[in-house]
């Protein structure tokens, strides 16, 4: 229990600081965001990194996707991801339904707007190791309703 407050302490400050430092004219809107998947994906890199180097590698896409929802999730957020759905083509959506860092923000509708900033961090994480396990992808998330968060990650095929 402390870890996650820790934690979700330590992520609010890094977006307070990210969009306190963005700058408030409409070019800067985004800077932020970048900041924050930026930081998210460096560690998303280490993390699985150390967590992947005595494992054996991966047969399959779907294979890498259900480690991060399992294994990676689990030690992040002590949970494993509820949902997980594909389309077997390279689309894949996470389902949290209690999002630790979601679930110290009030679920009206001013945060259901301001959530995209509080998940910018984890998209990078995810990308970050997935890219790190050779895997291209764009990572996006939706709030559907406080706390629920959906991750998309689709997978480039290049």
């Amino acid at each position: 229990m402390a870890d996650e407050t820790l934690f979700a302490l330590l992520h609010m400050e890094m977006v307070s600081l990210a969009h306190k430092s963005a700058g408030h004219d409409e070019e800067d809107q985004g800077k932020h965001i970048k900041i924050l998947e930026g930081m998210g994906f460096r560690v998303g890199q280490g993390l699985i990194e150390r967590l992947t180097k005595d494992s054996p590698s991966f047969k399959d896409d779907l294979d890498v996707v259900k480690f991060i929802c399992k294994d990676l999730w689990t030690i992040i957020f002590k949970k494993q991801i509820d949902n997980l759905r594909t389309n077997h083509q390279g689309t894949y959506v996470l389902q949290d339904n209690k999002f630790l860092l979601l679930t110290q923000l009030s679920c009206t509708k001013q945060y259901l707007e301001e959530a995209p900033k509080f998940l910018a961090y984890t998209c990078g994480l995810i990308k970050g190791a997935l890219c790190n396990l050779g895997i291209n992808c764009t990572v996006s998330a939706e709030v559907p309703i406080m706390p629920t968060c959906k991750f998309h990650v689709i997978i480039s095929r290049t």
